[in-house]
């Protein structure tokens, strides 16, 4: 299939003018109607492949970076940031590994109570964000990561996490929501597991 070479320097035009990466539907709609973004965000994908600068698909958003391999010939200055608490970085785990996991759940898998400002302050990184809520008595809120947090790490979908495969496989990861974790939680509690891009779409069209 060929690709119109105009319409690909259209979406090579706004993806660099971009701030954010973009969805697919949002360069849908700088286009002529019928215009296949998919097909000519592939063929960008793979012209810029070996470039100093690559475009890259972080769940269903895309921008262009700078080719890993090149970072340490670049001179930049980054703004400080505040550094993550062991609280935090542990709770962000939690939820990257888990989720959809509510606060409780977070509690119970650390084994010490979380403080509301823990996640604020991943939620202020950009890097977590509510859920669903959970269809139990109470309704809690569940958590789950961010387009921002697969950005920010480099990764195409949370199946990508170091390990995440391995650690279930060695039973460090428990498989099961980790709802089931909890001792004591009865059967009529259990619900059906969703993905985290399920969680994300449902909760964005709420």
């Amino acid at each position: 299939m060929s690709i119109d070479l105009d319409l690909q320097r259209k979406v090579e035009a706004i993806l660099f003018a971009a701030k954010e990466p973009l969805t697919v539907e949002q360069i849908e709609v700088r286009l002529p109607q019928g215009t296949d973004v998919r097909a000519i965000l592939r063929a960008l994908k793979d012209t810029y492949e070996t470039r100093g600068f690559t475009l890259t698909q972080s769940g269903n958003h895309w921008a262009f970076r700078t080719a890993a391999d090149l970072s340490d010939i670049l001179e930049h200055q980054k703004e400080e940031q505040r550094q993550l608490s062991r609280a935090a970085m542990e709770t962000l785990a939690i939820v990257a590994y888990h989720q959809p996991v509510t606060r409780a759940e977070i509690e119970n898998i650390r084994g010490v109570a979380t403080s509301k400002g823990t996640l604020d302050i991943l939620m202020e990184a950009g890097w977590v964000k509510p859920g669903r809520r959970r269809q139990v008595p109470g309704k809690p809120l569940t958590w789950i990561t961010s387009e921002d947090f697969l950005d920010h790490f480099g990764l195409e979908t949370i199946m990508e996490l170091p390990g995440v495969e391995e650690l279930k496989a060695s039973g460090l990861l428990d498989k099961r929501p980790a709802i089931e974790t909890i001792p004591g939680t009865p059967n009529m509690f259990e619900e059906e597991e969703l993905t985290a891009q399920q969680e994300a779409q449902e909760s964005e069209n709420t």
